[in-house]
């Protein structure tokens, strides 16, 4: 297992959630969390139908950024644990992760009979 292209894949990833994530809300400074947020564009407007609309947009904004933000501390967990040398061991039975799991998701946090 070549733990530094995971390392380059596990970075790379970061580097395309966080933009995602920037895109679709904003981070907490303090807590590190990210929070949906309306588009700029968004008007302000009475019409139910508008409101409607827009609520429905914040909330499949909501859940697409739920989404990627569980992927992105799996990522940072994954790069933390490479720096703690604690990187591809299972944690559930503290056994060795497959390297062909780690391969297809370098930020698996259990191994296969766990997943």
């Amino acid at each position: 297992m070549n733990i530094n292209e995971l390392k380059q894949k596990l970075q790379t990833e970061r580097e395309i959630l966080e933009t995602e994530l920037s895109k679709l809300g904003i981070q907490d400074p303090k807590t590190g969390d990210w929070g949906a947020s309306l588009h700029e564009d968004t008007e302000m407007t009475a019409d139910l139908n508008d409101l409607g609309d827009r609520d429905e947009d914040f909330a499949n904004t909501a859940n697409i950024l739920g989404e990627l933000e569980i992927r992105y501390k799996d990522v940072l967990l994954a790069l933390q644990k490479m720096e703690d040398g604690a990187y591809g061991i299972c944690e559930t039975s503290g056994e060795q992760i497959e390297e062909d799991r780690l391969s297809a998701n370098p930020a698996a946090r259990t191994c296969k009979a766990h997943m």
